[in-house]
């Protein structure tokens, strides 16, 4: 296979940077896509990230199987199948840019609301949202999955408000996004992206996405849930201002 140094680097942070987020150091995971494309084709990063994935949801599952919210998993999942429909429907009528524009714009206001809301250690009731909210922002989530695998803001922002312990918040995150990714993969076949080249470049880089997840996993069972939810929102407000510059540009 004939590929370069940059796309060798940009497959190899991009892969760093999911396993992390697999793992359970959520906040990151959709910076995965910009990083990739700086490489390869942005369709061609998504068809190899995507094996990737389903891989890293299976350990980040295993390694939080006994730490789930069934509840946000039952009420968000219907609106994430719907959302990977429709991203597959749409993809050749709507702007990726566009939609990592919205998103990014949103994200980053979500994340400094909630560092101020939270400011100083204050204590701020938990979220009771209804769980059709729930399912709407599942079909964000699902729609932005499927076009980019940047499904993760819409997410956070409906469940970080319920303040989760950050083990159960990782685990929930991990069964969800597992299911969503599997959700994908006709897309992906029909669109013809599960070539022998992809599959081959994602079966290499796999070692290394098994390493990164496990080290995600030891790095988020080692630090308090409080620091675990100030890091996310932070990442949040990058992650956000990331997508927007980058939709901008």
């Amino acid at each position: 296979m004939d590929v370069s140094a940059g796309f060798v680097i940009a497959a190899v942070v991009a892969t760093i940077i999911v396993g992390l987020t697999k793992g359970g150091l959520v906040g990151v995971g959709a910076l995965a896509m910009p990083v990739f494309a700086l490489g390869a084709p942005p369709m061609q990063a998504a068809a190899i990230l995507l094996p990737i994935l389903m891989v890293q949801d299976l350990i980040g599952v295993w390694a939080f199987r006994r730490s789930w919210n069934r509840h946000i998993v039952a009420v968000m999942l219907p609106g994430c199948l719907i959302g990977v429909a429709c991203g597959w429907l749409f993809a050749e009528l709507v702007s990726v840019d566009m939609i990592m524009a919205v998103v990014g714009g949103i994200a980053m206001v979500f994340g400094l609301w909630r560092l101020w809301v939270e400011r100083g250690g204050r204590i701020v009731a938990a979220s009771d949202s209804p769980g059709w909210v729930g399912t709407l922002f599942g079909v964000a989530t699902g729609f932005t999955s499927q076009i980019a695998h940047a499904g993760g803001p819409p997410f956070q922002m409906w469940v970080i408000p319920r303040k989760l312990p950050h083990i159960e918040f990782a685990g929930t995150t991990a069964v969800l996004f597992t299911i969503v990714n599997w959700a994908k993969v006709p897309a992906y076949m029909a669109l013809g992206q599960f070539s022998r080249h992809n599959l081959v470049i994602a079966a290499w880089l796999m070692p290394l996405a098994v390493a990164s997840t496990f080290a995600g996993v030891w790095l988020v069972r080692r630090i308090s849930g409080r620091l675990f939810y100030v890091m996310v929102n932070i990442l949040l407000v990058l992650l956000g201002a990331k997508l927007l510059a980058d939709a901008i540009g």
